[in-house]
């Protein structure tokens, strides 16, 4: 009799151990893929694991951090956009044109904002931008691909439209116009952390919270799991809707910020391609596409993913084109990943009559009820 409850024990054991770290492997792909990317890289490059070098290349996650973020929050309620690279670009040029100063022609006057009235002006227009895509998406039901789509090559062309095609350079403005400062976000380094990682890290803080402490949190992750279930049930989900596409907007304003801070420069073509990071980064780190799934710690992990990824090949001198190449490869491994539906397999129980799951309490309940 001993002999046979021993030779049970593993066999239960094993069974119990190996979809439990298929599980956390799954869970966790996004952390072990980083270590394992840190790992590598520090053996191939004795430069890569420095404190400079990773300072460096957590200010340079910092930018596609910030609008991936964004593109979170809009695709946890199941939608997505793709103007986030044009208005982070639109952003730029738009602090740009604010710092080098605005002409008001017919009183003679040239205003000089400070650094802080553009920033508040330039995150307003990137929550303007959402607003008009969150309003196209809620209440003129137009697919979020095509109206996103849309506002890429409205923001883009607007940028063009600003500069005639050029870029506007040395953004860090004058003493005696009062507007200098503008360099100190992309340069300057509290208790030796980049400005932009602290940004990234408050922006992240905000919304983690936002995601598991408040309604509108809650909202989010509903419309994501069943938009018309969640309007039935209460859910304002149009207003829900609008409000992750202003909040991608601010994102990404605030990412074309910190950009055109550290070069303190900007370009119509900042930000190209930009959106596709983005949403590699949120599905690299766990976020399902169809909505509904998905946290803020996952998408920073995929952010610094990605990051890390390409300043190695950077580094061991790997060709900006294999870069592109090793992306689009992260990015269907993703995905591939995200499909696998984890079940671990479980005994059919026997149905009886004393059966305690939650269904049968109900069943129960309503036969009762019925019989009443």
């Amino acid at each position: 009799m001993s002999t046979t409850t021993q030779s049970r024990w593993p066999s239960l054991q094993t069974t119990n151990l190996a979809p439990l770290a298929a599980k956390v492997l799954l869970e966790g792909r996004a952390f072990f893929a980083l270590i394992a990317i840190i790992a590598v890289f520090s053996i191939l490059s004795p430069y890569y694991l420095t404190v400079s070098n990773f300072l460096t290349m957590s200010s340079q996650v910092s930018i596609f951090g910030l609008i991936s973020l964004g593109m979170l929050l809009v695709i946890l309620t199941g939608g997505i956009d793709l103007s986030v690279g044009s208005v982070l670009g639109l952003s730029g040029v738009f602090a740009g044109f604010l710092l080098q100063g605005v002409s008001l022609e017919f009183l003679g006057l040239t205003l000089f904002p400070s650094v802080w009235v553009v920033v508040v002006l330039t995150c307003a227009l990137g929550a303007f931008m959402g607003a008009i895509n969150g309003t196209l998406v809620a209440y003129f039901k137009v697919p979020a691909f095509v109206a996103t789509l849309g506002m890429l090559y409205v923001a883009r062309g607007i940028a063009l439209l600003m500069t005639n095609g050029l870029t506007y350079n040395r953004l860090g403005g004058r003493p005696e116009l009062g507007n200098t400062g503008f360099d100190w976000l992309g340069f300057n380094r509290i208790m030796g952390i980049p400005i932009g990682v602290l940004i990234l890290l408050a922006v992240a803080i905000a919304i983690a919270l936002l995601l598991t402490r408040t309604p509108l949190g809650r909202w989010i992750y509903a419309t994501g799991g069943n938009a018309k279930a969640a309007e039935l049930s209460g859910v304002p989900v149009k207003h829900t809707t609008v409000s992750v596409y202003v909040m991608s907007g601010i994102c990404a304003a605030l990412s074309g910020l910190v950009l055109a801070s550290q070069l303190t420069s900007a370009g119509p073509t900042a930000g190209n391609t930009y959106e596709l990071t983005a949403i590699a980064a949120v599905v690299v780190g766990g976020a399902a596409l169809s909505g509904g799934k998905g946290n803020v710690q996952g998408t920073l992990l995929g952010a610094f993913v990605i990051g890390f990824l390409g300043s190695g090949l950077v580094i061991i001198g790997v060709s900006s084109y294999w870069q592109t190449v090793f992306t689009g490869a992260v990015i269907i491994l993703a995905v591939m990943l995200n499909s696998i539906n984890y079940q671990p397999k479980t005994k059919k129980k026997i149905a009886t009559g004393d059966d305690k799951s939650p269904v049968s309490k109900n069943d129960s309940a309503l036969r009762q009820g019925s019989s009443k």
